[in-house]
């Protein structure tokens, strides 16, 4: 069986995902990686068969997605040109963890293909949802990379179709302490807004991690450095707690090592908003931006505990032989 594995390349977590994935797809079938988008700061250990552009959202420096470089950016004569690139129809099968190029293809081309992504179970309506509607964001979710049918991971089971988050393994061969600092990772944040904002709390070490520096410093109690994998696990794996956006792969190994979280979901990001709805469930803490009306909720959450049960058990082999099973 021939299987195409395509990947959004936008952000960190569904290549962070794939490393896991990968693997255990190798064992099983004859295996293709496509991955599109930019702005990812973790590599892939495996052989690509595609690397291409794709459509991919831009973060920008004020806490969220900057539109005017995510349309300016977008070209569709380069997105057909692209999909054309792709030899669709020698694939038995595309598994889609959320990337357009692929997505569209195979539907243009009637080649089965399902979604393994967490906007997939975002997009279930029994998932929760941002009170806020947001149109342009439910059509996207919808959209950008349509498929056949759809196996989500999400922060809880809400329907038969959804499982729970898949833990890569060098987070899940982790030993978690409580050590002195606490570890920040806000991509859609420049340094300065960063420095500005933990500012407010000289008696606490921030370890954070940003996608605007090329190169580590240290800033009164703040360390900043950029993103690196190993780095960020090792600070991850001895911190008191993490401040990230409320996207779905950082949150979820929060959860799994019992860290102490509180988000701040992305701006112009619908996904974001509605992650941000369930872990709100959760009694996670969501402040809306780096603004000082929020440092209160910021000190209280530095000074409270926070414990919130979780069974991530390892299911992704199981959720592969499934797919691989529908369609064999």
């Amino acid at each position: 069986m021939k299987v195409l594995y395509a990947i959004q390349g936008t952000g960190n977590g569904h290549l962070s995902r794939a490393r896991d994935i990968v693997p255990l797809l190798q064992q099983k079938v004859n295996l293709d990686i496509l991955v599109s988008g930019v702005q990812a700061d973790v590599k892939l250990p495996f052989p690509i068969k595609y690397q291409l552009q794709g459509l991919s959202f831009i973060f920008g420096k004020r806490g969220g997605v900057d539109l005017w470089k995510t349309i300016k950016n977008s070209d569709l004569k380069l997105f057909r040109k692209e999909m054309n690139k792709i030899n669709i129809t020698q694939y038995d099968l595309v598994i889609n963890d959320f990337e357009p190029l692929s997505a569209w293809a195979a539907k243009l081309n009637k080649i089965p293909c399902v979604s393994m992504s967490h906007q997939a179970a975002v997009n279930a309506k029994e998932s929760p949802k941002s009170k806020k509607r947001d149109v342009i964001g439910e059509r996207i979710l919808k959209r950008y990379a349509p498929t056949d049918t759809y196996f989500g991971f999400h922060f809880e089971k809400y329907n038969s179709q959804i499982f729970t988050p898949v833990i890569r393994k060098e987070i899940r061969d982790l030993k978690p302490i409580n050590g002195n600092h606490y570890t920040v990772y806000l991509p859609a944040y420049g340094d300065e807004k960063l420095i500005e904002f933990f500012s407010n709390f000289k008696d606490t070490v921030w370890h954070i991690f940003s996608k605007h520096t090329q190169k580590s410093y240290y800033h009164k109690n703040m360390f900043i450095e950029p993103v690196n994998n190993q780095a960020f696990i090792n600070s991850f794996e001895t911190c008191k707690g993490i401040i990230c956006g409320a996207g779905f792969e950082t949150p979820a190994e929060a959860l799994y090592l019992r860290k102490k979280l509180l988000v701040v979901p992305m701006k112009n990001q619908y996904e974001q908003q509605c992650n941000a709805a369930a872990l709100k469930t959760f009694g996670v803490p969501i402040i809306k931006k780096l603004k000082t009306k929020y440092i209160q909720i910021v000190h209280e959450w530095i000074v409270e505990e926070q414990y919130i049960p979780v069974d991530y058990s390892d299911e992704t082999e199981m959720i592969i032989d499934k797919i691989l099973k529908n369609y064999s």
